[in-house]
This record gives structure tokens, sequence and C-alpha cells, in this order.
């Protein structure tokens, strides 16, 4: 079997200009979203990610009409030739999104037949948020082993979420469009993908107010036609790229971002004397001063995001002090650190708190990822080391991030993709 690994030579400063991709969390989002149209939808700025590749089959595996072009990131979905309402497992196991096809069809079809979903290792992700607000809709909801079988065409209604779900905002969102009557949900979540999915929704004749705060109130829609919307820019790239500059004490101009969604970065980057200034659409990272020591603690938005949490903990490997993160989003998110004391790192993990003593020195080691931001953690973490660090599985790398090793090479890095026998 013949699997594919990332070799870093480490210590290369980071210089020059990027760009950000379109965000991936959007994207799988708004791409299910597309089926609730009665006409095609263009969608631009989709990132070319392993996880896009595996939507598109399943958008076909539905009936729907696909036409993607990666090198324009550009998807055209007609969803009126849609004829099932079952997701296979093969598919859906592949990824956590892979739930949105659920209050997609239900919207669009009045039913709906979803395996549980798949992706990264990170700890228990629920779903019976997810399962409340379809009940609440009127919908019927049963377990047929291992598959939600959904069936009832979604009645508008008030839902409160017990905590703050990001999948289970949008979820509701996807049923509520098209439901009868109005829906209100409280105790929503406000990440810029839950506004960029209702702006998407919107466009093409929803009436969605309140995203981005904790209340969305829903006017139910019988008819939303087809129209062409842009994806924002990817949150979570944007913050990998700033922590990899920051990393290499470099100096990067970060293209096409949306600042005010990485205040909370921006803000724990000037904390640990990181010089961070932005403009318009840009965000420009310089090294200022010795990197100092941190308390983090993740949030649900506009606090601290559990996805920027296993990259930013990499930099802080190497930070002058004793630094404390606290993962209070899920239970499983610290195998990266790990894997960095195979490095050098100093860390101790208690429950779901990780201290780390700032090392001067990391060393380039063969080190493994296991979920997507973990290995983007790696690769920070190969960036700082001194030597050759080796990331294996690299396909996680490749679910969420397009061509972070070729835009971290522009920028002066030494990455090389090998393939191997394993």
């Amino acid at each position: 079997m013949t699997v594919q690994k990332l070799v870093i030579v480490g210590e290369k400063q980071l210089k020059g200009e990027t760009s950000v991709s379109g965000g991936k969390n959007s994207s799988l989002a708004i791409i299910p979203a597309a089926l609730l149209a009665d006409g095609p939808c263009t969608i631009e700025n989709v990132p070319d990610i392993q996880d896009i590749h595996v939507f598109e089959t399943i958008l076909r595996s539905l009936g729907a009409e696909v036409s993607y072009q990666p090198a324009e990131r550009l998807m055209v979905i007609d969803p009126r030739t849609v004829s099932s309402c079952t997701v296979s497992y093969d598919l859906a196991r592949q990824l956590r999104a892979s739930y949105y096809f659920m209050g997609a069809l239900l919207g669009r079809l009045g039913e709906a037949n979803v395996p549980l979903p798949g992706g990264c290792d990170i700890g228990a992700r629920p779903i019976d948020q997810h399962r409340k607000a379809f009940t609440a809709l009127g919908t019927q909801v049963s377990d047929t082993g291992g598959a939600l079988a959904l069936k009832g065409n979604p009645v508008g209604t008030r839902i409160n979420f017990d905590l703050v779900t990001v999948g289970g905002t949008i979820n509701a969102m996807l049923a509520a469009v098209r439901a009868k009557g109005n829906t209100v949900l409280s105790n929503a979540a406000r990440e810029p993908h839950v506004v960029d999915v209702a702006n998407f929704l919107n466009s093409i004749g929803a009436r969605v107010r309140g995203a981005g705060t904790d209340t969305i109130r829903i006017e139910g829609r019988g008819h939303l036609r087809g129209g062409i919307y842009t994806v924002i820019p990817d949150q979570i790239e944007t913050g990998t790229l700033m922590i990899a500059a920051a990393a290499t004490r470099g100096d990067v101009v970060i293209r096409d971002t949306i600042p005010t969604h990485m205040e909370a970065l921006t803000a724990k980057l000037l904390e640990m004397g990181v010089k961070v200034t932005t403009d318009d659409d840009v965000i420009r990272v310089q090294f200022g001063d010795i990197h100092r020591n941190l308390q983090i603690s993740t949030q649900e938005y506009p606090g601290f995001p559990t996805d920027l949490q296993q990259p930013i903990s990499a930099l802080l490997t190497r930070a002058k002090g004793t630094s404390v993160v606290t993962e209070n989003i899920f239970s499983n998110r610290f195998k990266h650190l790990q894997e960095m004391e195979r490095m050098g790192a100093l860390v101790r993990i208690s429950g779901n708190v990780a201290t780390i003593e700032g090392v001067t020195q990391l060393r380039g080691a063969q080190v493994s990822a296991s979920d997507l931001r973990c290995g983007a953690a790696l690769v920070i973490a190969g960036l700082m080391a001194r030597g050759t660090t080796e990331v294996d599985h690299v396909e996680y790398i490749d679910r969420g991030y397009e061509q972070l090793e070729e835009k971290l090479n522009a920028l002066g890095a030494d990455i090389t993709r090998t393939t191997v026998e394993e």
C-alpha cells in the first residue's frame, strides 16, 4: 500500500505574500443548501480539497446535475433532477459535514436517509441537538442502524438549543427555510460560516434574519430560486497561515481575508509579542519580540476557535515560559502534542488541559497526523524544528487545506510531498 507524507526541512523563515482559499466549513454547508433551490446554483470560491470532491460524488448519487471546475474554484449545481433521499454509508463516513444532507433533503423532499457522519477522531460530537431540531419541526426521526431516517414536511416552530451547536444551527436553518410557517432558533451558533450559509439562502430567496446573533428568525418560503454566490475566505486557513508566519519569525502578507473573523487569534498573537496589522482584506504578520507564553481557552465564536487550538499550541512549544491550553469543545484534541513530544516538546496533559513548557529548539522527527488540524499543527512544528520532519497521513491535511505545502513553499518553506510503501 502506498501512502503520501510531507518531508519538511525546518528553520526556514517565511516571507512574502499569499492568499486564502474559499471557506471549507462554509462550502460544505452551502453545497447541500443548494439542493433547496428550484433552479441551478453557481457557487464561487469553492476550495479544491478532498471533502469537496466527496460532496460532488454525493450530489451525483442523489440525482443532481453537477459541474465542478476545481481550477476555477467553481461548482454549478442543478437540484431539479434530485430523485433520491438516501446518502450512502461509504460516502457519509468520510467526513463530518455529510450530516448537512439531512436538513437539505428534508427541506426539499420531506424525507432523508443519511448515515451518521464520519470525519476526524477528535472526541465525541453527538448530533442530539440536530435530532431535537428535526423533531421540533414536526419530522419523524428514527435510527435505522447507524443512519437517521427523517420523514415529514417541516412546520415552523421555536427551537431552543440546549448548547451552542454550529452543525445543529445550520441543519435547522436548512430544514426550516422551506417549512410551512416561521421558525425561531434560540441559543444559535454565531460562527462566520453560519452567517455565510444564511446569506446564501437569502440570495436565493429565503428569509433568514439574525444570523451572527444567538437568535435566528426564519420565514418559511415555498419556493427558492437559483442564483450565484461567492463563499467567504477560510477562517481557519487564514489563522494557520498567520501562526506559521509567527512560528518561523517571518514577515508574511495574507490577502483575501476577513480580519474581523480573526480577532480572537490576532489578540493572542499580539499578546505573544507578534506584530499583526490589518487593512481591508489584508493581514500582515511580523516577528516583533520574543514569543511570550499564553493562556488559551477555546470557546464558540467569537471566542478562540477550537480549530486553531492545535496550530497555536504548536507555536507555544517554543514560547518563553509555561502556557496553558484548555480545550472546551472537543475531548480528544491533544494528540498533536503527544506527537510533538517526539520533537522535543515538553507537554503535560490532564483531561482537557495541556500545560506546555516552552523549549529553545524542536528537532525534526517522524510524526503522524491523526486528524485535519493535527496535521496542520505538525507542519508548523516541522517549520520550526531543526533538521527534517516527516509527517504521514497527509490525507487528513488534504481534506481541509488547499495546496498548503505549495503556499508555504512559495513563502520560503522547504516541503516535499513523497509517496512511500507502508
